[in-house]
């Protein structure tokens, strides 16, 4: 009878652990998402998590020139639900994860076939669009990792004092 109480307090409590450490709100970068649909009627949505800088310099946590998952945790989706174009290339209806690699004047947005995995997992054979993207710089500096889009098709990446934005049509 020991031998049953004990296996059904540690069932229970590792349940009530998992539960616990599913609740994705309480991470250091939470996650957010943004849906918008279009006035052509394309719905974009895109989930992501939203790291904050800290006091940490955007170059160290996004390093020019290399490849950074767009966020943090799981990799950042991007789903769309008609082909479009983005940037004026074609991009075909479906879920994608979202790469970028930073620049100073011009980053690179990176469409990624594979969505449902880790943010860090990136394999560049399975990029199905890069488009180019300018960089710019806004006012005031944006603490949190956040991503905007509008019924227009304009998404933006705004972090730090940066600001990448690509036109979904």
């Amino acid at each position: 009878m020991k031998k049953i109480i004990l296996l059904l307090a540690l069932t229970i409590g590792f349940t009530l652990n998992s539960n616990a450490q599913q609740d994705k709100s309480k991470r250091a970068s939470p996650p957010d998402s943004v849906s918008v649909t279009t006035g052509s009627g394309v719905t974009i949505s895109i989930h992501y998590s939203r790291p904050y800088l800290k006091g940490r310099d955007l170059a160290t946590l996004t390093p020019p020139g290399k490849v950074w998952r767009t966020g943090a945790n799981e990799a950042t989706t991007f789903e769309i639900n008609k082909d479009v174009k983005v940037n004026g290339k074609k991009l075909p209806a479906g879920k994608y994860s979202l790469y970028t690699i930073p620049g100073e004047n011009q980053s690179t947005i990176i469409f990624n076939k594979t969505w449902e995995q880790w943010g860090t997992q990136y394999d560049q054979k399975n990029d199905v669009l890069r488009v180019d993207a300018p960089t710019s710089l806004g006012n005031p500096t944006v603490e949190q990792f956040t991503i905007t889009a509008d019924d227009t098709g304009e998404v933006n990446l705004l972090w730090g004092e940066a600001i990448l934005s690509f036109k979904v049509e």
